[in-house]
């Protein structure tokens, strides 16, 4: 869980961070919401690559200019980017998208809106060579999210940018590696034996759900955007710097409101307690190892014929 310092080769990563965001996020964001208006298309701008751009000054590592199609970083880092950004939401009365600057369906009037926060990281495995590659080859995953901190109050103007890393050879964080193995033999290809000609869909990765936590992701960035859509103030919540050791650094805790009864009897028994009130509020690394994957719900199958370069390409540009 030691980068390789001698990698790291960007300086000044606060200051530059806080540029990139301002200039390749947050103004084109601003200008794209003021089109929409007169347009009425989404405003969402894809964080794909700038993703890519902002894993570099977070970690301090320079991409290789594979455009998506080899290591992502030079340490061989592999950055995943999920964005609930500017989602397109949906009328709860006539289905219709709505955008999410919208108060109002524009096809039914209706303020019934259900409003989207569910976009998640995607991996695609295909063979056992992905798996190899994904599990043991790539020795970081970096995940890039951004959201909205304060999505449960309806507040859109204020918006979040954090990083997590998963180590696919430490123990801490081998979870990760049982959950891509798991999806590959007991998902992919059963559904291939299943299905022969049609594509299963990648395997999900949710923010903030049962499997993330699982896996221990420690946080590695965050900071805090007021006045997102006017007057952009960006405020570093979080750092950890790019030479420091995560070796000790700890995971972020699992909200116990996540577990399932029989997940938090497990905790229950393991800390020798009574009552399920007397529980704590979150999951620390130590409790999370008596924890066991659920068993798979039933995939989506795509018809598209994969392919791995136009594939990643795709989860860039989302």
């Amino acid at each position: 869980m030691q980068p390789d310092i001698n990698l790291i080769t960007i300086k000044d990563n606060k200051v530059l961070i806080k540029k990139l965001l301002e200039e390749l996020v947050l103004e084109p964001r601003i200008n794209a919401l003021k089109w929409s208006e007169v347009t009425h298309q989404t405003p969402n701008l894809r964080i794909g690559y700038p993703g890519q751009h902002l894993a570099s000054l977070i970690t301090g590592i320079k991409g290789r200019k594979t455009g998506a199609r080899g290591d992502d970083l030079e340490d061989g880092t592999e950055v995943k980017s999920c964005s609930r950004i500017d989602q397109m939401d949906s009328c709860k009365d006539c289905k219709s998208p709505v955008a999410r600057i919208e108060i109002k369906c524009s096809s039914c009037g209706s303020s019934n809106i259900e409003r989207k926060d569910d976009s998640k990281w995607l991996f695609t495995i295909r063979s056992e060579n992905d798996l190899k590659v994904l599990t043991q080859d790539v020795e970081r995953i970096f995940l890039l999210l951004a959201d909205y901190p304060n999505f449960a109050q309806q507040d859109y103007d204020t918006l979040r940018f954090q990083s997590f890393e998963i180590w696919t050879n430490s123990i801490r964080q081998e979870k990760f590696q049982e959950i891509m193995t798991n999806y590959y033999y007991n998902i992919y290809l059963q559904n291939k034996k299943n299905n022969p000609d049609d594509t299963p869909a990648p395997q999900n990765f949710w923010p903030y759900q049962y499997q993330f936590y699982l896996c221990n992701p420690i946080l590695t960035f965050a900071c805090t955007i007021t006045e997102a859509s006017t007057k952009p103030e960006v405020t570093i919540d979080h750092y950890i710097e790019p030479h420091i050791n995560r070796k000790n650094i700890p995971s972020i805790l699992m909200p116990l409101n996540i577990l399932q009864k029989k997940e938090k009897k497990l905790i229950k028994d393991y800390l020798q307690i009574k009552k399920y009130e007397d529980l704590p509020e979150s999951i620390d690394e130590e409790m999370r190892n008596k924890l066991s994957l659920r068993p798979p719900r039933k995939r989506n199958i795509s018809k598209k014929q994969y392919n791995r370069a136009s594939q990643k390409n795709k989860n860039i540009r989302e």
